[in-house]
């Protein structure tokens, strides 16, 4: 709750990195905490990002791993004045959000909740997110190394903390320094239901088109004007209205997105997001708009266009799967924290598909948060508390079977 207080919101439109200099404020407060509680390594470097080391405690020479959080929040909902609300042995009727009482988290709305009937929920109080996403992630980690540095007949190998920026925008590893991090696997603590064991993502490509219509007097236009305009709007108007959109797909159906149209008559450029568990679903994507192009193309002899795609991540699947005891040892720790582990692919991206394709595997662990990026935004102690114990049990499986 003392982490939710501090504004850390990243900020898309910023070119510098991190991109908003607030997010330093609780990465310097979290090399503090780590450092009073014996753990002399702990420092922020230039990019933010903040490095830690909790020492191995075992005779073995076993190999480092890293558990890693994102200090941002959203840019979908507002981060700042957060007032987090604990709600003691909460008894499963509605919570109504103070400070905007038309803000009710409900069981009907958030059926998760009804497994959570009895334990303490933490929300915002109506007019900003929470910040649960990651700062749960946050909390669980720093209370593991508490929890660790404070008992050390427990028998672990050394165990890397990371703790990034910009997760949220899409950067969150763009200058991490993995020499530096001396780790062979990382675990990002950034899920939702407890027990829950994320190891598949979307593949995921930017497209970006160019549309050159023809200039003309609006008076004297007639057969001499092409409406760049009018061919965007007519390209995304001509996606499909039953599927292969965000709004009509669930589980492991992949979509075409369209985020921004901006132009005028002459010139417009819309940006499309693909996104698709297969790799491969990525380019019939790119051919359905590229097709709808051509018949634009056709129907107007003077459209010029131009298509720009760019690679954003992809399915850390292809990487995991060449490290099968890293995922194994996960799903271990879940059961013998006396949870089910829940399997279900990531309907969008994390720091861990991006960090398993720079040679690290990195499957995503639970912390408990929920209904991230809006103001409905909760999470349950005891949730948490189960992923501390998860942690701890998964440090002492890769030390045992060092």
């Amino acid at each position: 709750m003392r982490y939710a207080c501090i504004d850390t919101q990243s900020n898309p439109d910023s070119p510098t990195f991190p991109s908003t200099p607030k997010q330093h404020d609780l990465s310097l407060l979290l090399v503090k905490e780590l450092q009073v509680m014996g753990i002399v390594d702990a420092e922020m470097d230039e990019w933010g990002y903040v490095y830690a080391t909790i020492p191995s405690t075992s005779a073995k020479n076993v190999p480092a791993i890293c558990y890693c959080a994102h200090v941002d929040t959203s840019p979908d909902c507002s981060g700042t004045g957060v007032k987090p609300l604990l709600h003691p042995s909460w008894d499963g009727s509605p919570i109504v959000l103070p400070d905007d009482p038309s803000q009710v988290i409900t069981v009907e709305e958030h059926p998760y909740l009804l497994e959570r009937i009895g334990d303490d929920i933490i929300t915002a109080s109506g007019t900003t997110l929470l910040g649960a996403d990651d700062k749960a992630g946050i909390a669980v980690i720093v209370e593991t190394a508490a929890l660790l540095m404070s008992h050390p007949k427990m028998l672990h190998g050394p165990i890397r903390i990371l703790f990034t920026p910009d997760e949220e925008i899409g950067r969150g590893v763009d200058k991490v320094n993995l020499q530096k991090l001396g780790a062979v696997a990382a675990y990002t603590l950034d899920g939702s239901e407890r027990g829950s064991l994320e190891d598949e993502t979307f593949s995921a490509d930017a497209l970006d088109v160019i549309i050159e219509g023809v200039s003309a007097h609006p008076g004297f236009a007639k057969g001499k004007m092409v409406n760049a305009l009018k061919v965007a709007a007519a390209l995304v108007s001509s996606l499909p209205k039953d599927g292969l959109s965000p709004e009509t797909t669930e589980g492991r159906e992949g979509f075409i997105h369209p985020v921004t149209l901006s132009g005028h008559a002459e010139a417009a450029k819309v940006s499309f997001i693909l996104r698709d568990f297969s790799t491969a679903q990525l380019d019939v994507q790119a051919a359905l708009i590229e097709s709808h192009l051509q018949e634009a193309a056709i129907a107007h002899p003077n459209l010029r266009f131009k298509v720009i795609r760019h690679e954003q991540y992809r399915n850390m699947k292809e990487v995991l799967l060449q490290h099968p005891a890293v995922v194994a040892r996960a799903e271990e720790a879940i059961r013998l924290a006396g949870m089910e582990v829940r399997r279900h692919p990531v309907r969008g991206g994390t720091d861990g598909a991006r960090l398993s394709f720079m040679g690290l595997p990195c499957p995503n662990l639970f912390t408990g948060e929920m209904a991230f990026h809006s103001k409905l935004e909760y999470v349950s102690v005891q949730d948490m508390l189960k992923s501390v114990q998860m942690l701890v049990r998964l440090s002492e499986i890769w030390e045992r079977d060092a």
